[in-house]
């Protein structure tokens, strides 16, 4: 195969997809490649989460002090495997740089406009092209058994009214009205009335189809092996289903964007941060709305007649393999917090890894490396949650049409030098 394309996007999840959509539709010449199979990665096995209320940056006071005094716990939701590797200490060294009050105030608005916006392209897509994804918009609930808990949340709702989000605490009663199934321990939770959930496969894969309609290429199986660059330009990518010549390259293959970047010489902060999630099938009992657990940092999901029980971030490299001690520590804290929870007898275990820079602002735009690659990665927990703008910001950037959000805080080369 010997391509000349417009565009060649290299990652198949929600932001090389949608980025392949909003292009496509544009009547842009889009050939997308993907290693594995469309939505195989991250995109696959998330919590499902559309959720402007929980726009919180990872870096925040107190952050990676906790998660040090969780390193001996194997059952932590928060872990960084010990060793000597200078790019995760470099991470580490900027992430407690921006471990501070002021960083969150200027990160939180960016986070949560990204997220609205994405929130509106969910509905429109959805309902454009009859994506089916159980899709609701039923807000979310966040849960506390301590008091220490229910304080902190008490706090959260006061630093993220602030910002505008529409939340609401609520007195364990109260939750319990909302959610029959929560906990009797429950103390109290928050009301996150502008959030959604979504199976995100199923919209993934339906927006693939809606792309190819209007005319791209998806080619799955197909790595990249290698890159030729004349001068700052990319010219030929080479992979195992032959050579690509495109004009422009999106850069969207998750926490695997690393290794082909450094070959380009363009150097971001990011690290592959691994998470898990169970899906019991057909569950007996459903909540109405996605659940976040808040002591144990767990998300619950209610996807058609399956329910999603996500958590964990685990600092250990491009390791997937599955911890068991984690995943029965997601599956005890369900049962901690929800009645009649119950994990059936065949749950699909999954482990992903999530791209997370060290500030954890996505890197969207053009490296002033290599003039002909986008990147459109970094996106740490809210991947599927900003995947459809950041793809339209993308196509945007391609296009050189004035992009619908401001770019700066997603500089490709803010951690450069």
């Amino acid at each position: 195969m010997n391509n000349d394309n417009d565009v060649l996007i290299i990652g198949g999840g929600i932001i090389g997809v949608s980025a392949a959509y909003f292009l496509s539709q544009q009547g842009v010449k889009v050939t997308l490649i993907e290693k594995g199979d469309i939505c195989a990665g991250s995109s696959y096995g998330n919590a499902g989460l559309i959720c402007p209320c929980l726009s919180t940056p990872m870096p925040a006071p107190g952050v990676l002090t906790q998660g040090l005094k969780w390193l001996l716990n194997p059952e932590s939701p928060f872990y960084i495997k010990p060793r000597l590797d200078p790019d995760l200490l470099r991470w580490l060294w900027h992430f407690q740089a921006h471990s501070n009050k002021a960083f969150v105030q200027r990160a939180t608005p960016i986070l949560r406009d990204m997220q609205r916006s994405s929130l509106q392209l969910f509905r429109d897509l959805i309902e454009q092209e009859k994506i089916s994804c159980d899709f609701e918009q039923a807000g979310g609930l966040a849960l506390f058994r301590t008091e220490r808990g229910f304080a902190h949340g008490q706090d959260e709702v006061e630093e993220m009214q602030d910002f505008g989000l529409e939340m609401e605490l609520l007195n364990g009663d109260a939750v319990r009205e909302l959610e029959p199934l929560v906990h009797p321990d429950i103390i109290g939770g928050i009301y996150y009335q502008e959030d959604a959930h979504i199976n995100p496969a199923l919209f993934v894969d339906g927006l693939a189809e809606a792309a190819q309609t209007y005319g791209a290429e998806l080619f799955t199986q197909t790595e990249v092996l290698g890159l030729e660059t004349v001068g700052a330009h990319v010219a030929t990518v080479h992979t195992t289903r032959g050579t690509f010549h495109p004009k422009e390259i999106v850069l969207a293959a998750g926490a695997w964007s690393s290794p082909i970047a450094q070959e380009l010489g363009i150097k971001f902060l990011m690290q592959p941060a691994k998470g898990y999630s169970i899906t019991m099938k057909k569950h007996a009992k459903m909540p109405k709305r996605y659940l976040y657990l808040g002591e144990a940092k767990v998300a619950v999901t209610p996807m058609g007649s399956d329910l999603r029980i996500a958590g964990t971030l685990e600092l250990t490299g491009l390791d997937l393999s599955v911890n068991q001690r984690r995943v029965n520590a997601i599956l005890r804290a369900g049962g901690n917090y929800l009645s009649e929870f119950t994990a059936n007898d065949a749950p699909e275990i999954w482990s992903g890894l999530r791209p997370t820079s060290a500030d954890s602002l996505p890197y969207i735009g053009r490296s002033r490396t290599i003039n002909n690659v986008i990147v459109a990665t970094g996106h740490a927990t809210l991947g599927l949650s900003m995947g459809p703008v950041t793809g339209k910001l993308v196509a945007q950037i391609v296009s050189e049409e004035k992009p619908m959000l401001d770019l700066a805080a997603f500089d490709v080369d803010r951690f450069a030098h």
